[in-house]
């Protein structure tokens, strides 16, 4: 059955995974970056087309709203979520550079931004990474397992170890999830009662 199928691959992808000690290293790597940018005051930004867009928007909304618990709000900003904006600079200088121009506006030093594209090369995602990278901030990449060109400019490169666009944005909200979890439990341990 198709359905079976389907369920079956996602699971094969988790599975690879989690044998991936690379995969898994730098997951812990991103979830540190992250936790040490909000403690010294700064914010996560993210980026991506299509599915990665809806990726981006959720992950930061668990970041600035709550995810386990109640607890203080955490700066993170989807960069796609102005449409006035976005459409306006796709329309003035090109959709390569919506992301770009507003990494340049919003961006600071030791700012992270998280960068989606399940093919690592879509332009306007590879421009943000690189005004980010100019600015100074932690740049980390989340793509399927070839990486693209995000893995020749990203400092913290997450690789899906697959090729099919769905079971790779269905791993990243999984990963981001867990970077989400895990700088929720640091910034803000629950009493142990």
């Amino acid at each position: 059955m198709r359905i079976q199928d389907i369920i079956k691959d996602s699971v094969h992808v988790k599975s690879k995974m989690l044998q991936d000690s690379e995969l898994l290293l730098n997951i812990q790597l991103a979830a540190i970056s992250c936790t040490k940018c909000f403690k010294t005051g700064n914010k996560v930004l993210l980026c991506g087309n299509g599915g990665s867009a809806a990726d981006a928007q959720h992950i930061a909304a668990e970041l600035s709203g709550r995810f386990y618990y109640d607890r203080q709000p955490l700066y993170a900003e989807a960069l796609h979520v102005n449409t006035s904006y976005l459409t306006a600079v796709a329309n003035d200088y090109g959709f390569e550079r919506v992301y770009s121009r507003l990494v340049r506006a919003m961006g600071r030093k030791n700012d992270v931004l998280i960068a989606l594209s399940t093919s690592g090369n879509s332009q306007n995602v590879i421009n943000a990474i690189s005004n980010a990278r100019k600015l100074g901030m932690i740049t980390i990449g989340l793509s399927g397992e070839d990486g693209g060109k995000m893995s020749e400019i990203c400092e913290i490169m997450i690789k899906v170890p697959s090729r099919d666009t769905a079971r790779i944005q269905e791993a990243h909200i999984l990963i981001g999830h867990i970077i989400c979890e895990i700088i929720e439990s640091e910034l803000f341990p629950k009493n142990s009662e």
